[in-house]
Parts: structure tokens; C-alpha cells; sequence
């Protein structure tokens, strides 16, 4: 089977035009799944309605995964399974065979994904966290202008670690971004986040750059680099944004609450619903109205100004 996956993980990276990083969670995904069938003594092509069963109640009771989690698992193999039987009924035409196997998701229907609010910073968390970064950390222009654009932008981890000197363009004043699925999209990049990235560019990066290693000068066009020169890591990026939470004395946060901040924030303002959807990269404005319950400003000042009772 191991044939199959990669075939598969070539399918939908190239055919559905799924992100890499989504692809490299499905692989993981299918091997847990196949590890799980040969403990039953059984393995992906011989699962059953039952196995898969079995296995997302394993996924729920025994390891306590999110809903989330379980959902991405439901779409790898229902996936998976469909690409697979397709490819293996070709074989078998080609050969002259009857071929019966059945796809063992066909009748599993997608568990509900319960639609949990955002978590999000107020203004004042905001601009403490902007404010967190110790001025005399050797890093400190770098770390700075990480949390400004990822602020300004709204981006993914992924994103902002992949960002290069060429998505940048300061005489236009946006951003170059490819998200998810290849999907390119441009970002207006606010005054602050400029001048914190300029500064960056211009004092702390040629020093990154001037120690580079051999490994790491592929990687020379990386706008965020490490204190060795390498590319700084979506890894690296999250743990920077959680440690300069606990310095501004406010709950764990992760970079993607960040990016709920960016557009709750802009929705608070006014930006049309729409507008934000095209900076997020959104494929379904559903995706984004749900920044549009976590405006409680706005939802206080709409039932104040139209509630009889106000």
C-alpha cells in the first residue's frame, strides 16, 4: 500500500491542489490508519465499514482528539478510498479481472463540526503582546516585525514562514502571499508593520544572512531567518508568539489566534464582510462570517441603537 499512498498524496497535491502541508497530515493520517488495521490483523486494503468504526471510536475515546482532528482523518480516508478502488478497478480492466472491493467509507457520513468561536485579543492584549518583545534581545527587530505583519496581514504560520523577499513590496505597500492549495492572494501591509519590517531588513537580517550556513543558503530568499541564518520554521513562529504571551501576561496563544485578531479587528472597523474573505483566502464567505459573532462591540452598538427596549 505504500505504493498507493504516494500515489495518492501525488493525486491530491497535484489534482485537488491541496496545500503540502495537507498532504504530509494525510500520509500521517493513512499510516496511523494502517497501523491500527494490523493490530486487528487486517491493513488499509482489507478495512471494513467496522474497522473505520472502530478506529475513528479509538480516535474519539481513547487518544481524546478534537472534532477537528477526527474530521480531517474522515475526509483522508473517504478520500483515500476513492482514488484507491478507482485506481485499482483500472488495473484490474486492464488485466481482464472482476474487480469487487468495496470502499469501506462509502456509507460513513461526515461527523458534525461543532462551530466553536474564535479565539481572539482585545486591544489592549494586542498591543501588549506588540509591546513584549525585549528591545535588547539580539533577535528583537525580527521577533518585532514577525508579530506586526502577522497582525497586519492576518496570515497562517505557514505563510508568513515562506514568505520571501520577492512577495515584498513596499513601494506598492502590500504582500505577496501563496496559501493554501497554491492559491495566490495580495495583502495591504498598514504603516507600522512597514517600518518595523524595513528595520528588520535593513539592520538585523544582513547579519543573519552573513553567517549562513552551506545548508542554509538555499533558503537565502526567506524574508524571516534564524539566529543561524536558516529559514525560520512555522514551528519557530508559534513558539515565539506563545512565549511573547506569557511575557505580555496574557493567556496561551498560538499564531493563528493572531490571524483571528486580524479579522475580527477589521470587521470591528467596518470592512466588508467580503473584503476580509479575499485577505484571509478564504474559498467560502462562511469561512468568515464567523468573525462576525465574535464582534461583541458591534453587537452591542447594533442592539442599543435598534432594540425598542434600549
Amino acid at each position: 500500500m505504500e505504493d498507493a499512498i504516494d500515489q495518492f498524496l501525488t493525486y491530491v497535491e497535484i489534482e485537488l491542489g491541496l496545500a503540502h502541508n495537507t498532504a504530509l497530515a494525510y500520509r500521517t493520517d493513512l499510516v496511523d490508519f494502517d497501523s491500527f488495521c494490523r493490530e486487528t490483523g487486517a491493513s488499509l486494503a482489507q478495512a471494513t465499514p467496522e474497522t473505520v468504526g472502530r478506529y475513528l471510536k479509538h480516535l474519539s475515546e481513547s487518544r481524546n482528539l478534537a472534532i477537528a482532528s477526527i474530521l480531517r482523518h474522515v475526509a483522508c480516508l473517504k478520500t483515500f478510498y476513492k482514488f484507491d478502488l478507482a485506481r485499482c478497478a483500472r488495473i484490474a480492466a486492464q488485466k481482464g479481472e472482476k474487480f469487487e472491493r468495496q470502499d469501506p467509507t462509502k456509507l460513513l457520513e461526515t461527523p458534525h463540526q461543532w462551530k466553536r468561536l474564535p479565539d481572539v485579543l482585545g486591544r489592549d492584549q494586542m498591543n501588549a503582546l506588540l509591546n513584549a518583545v525585549d528591545g535588547e534581545h539580539k533577535l528583537a527587530l525580527r521577533d518585532k516585525a514577525i508579530l506586526e505583519v502577522f497582525y497586519a496581514c492576518g496570515l497562517r504560520a505557514s505563510e508568513l514562514a515562506d514568505l520571501s523577499m520577492d512577495d515584498l513590496h513596499f513601494d506598492l505597500g502590500i504582500i505577496r502571499v501563496v496559501g493554501k492549495g497554491g492559491k495566490e492572494r495580495i495583502i495591504p501591509i498598514g504603516g507600522p508593520a512597514v517600518q518595523a519590517l524595513q528595520e528588520y531588513l535593513t539592520v538585523l537580517r544582513p547579519q543573519l544572512v552573513a553567517v549562513k550556513t552551506q545548508r542554509a543558503k538555499a533558503h537565502a530568499g526567506r524574508v524571516f531567518l534564524s539566529r543561524s541564518g536558516g529559514p525560520v520554521t512555522r514551528v519557530v513562529m508559534w513558539q515565539l508568539v506563545r512565549r511573547m504571551a506569557v511575557r505580555a501576561g496574557i493567556r496561551a496563544i498560538h499564531p493563528h489566534t493572531l490571524r483571528h485578531t486580524f479579522a475580527t479587528h477589521l470587521l470591528s472597523g467596518g470592512a466588508d464582510l467580503r473584503v476580509v474573505q479575499e485577505l484571509l483566502g478564504h474559498s467560502n464567505v462562511a469561512t468568515t462570517q464567523v468573525y462576525t459573532h465574535v464582534d461583541a462591540d458591534r453587537m452591542k452598538q447594533v442592539h442599543r441603537k435598534h432594540h425598542p427596549r434600549q
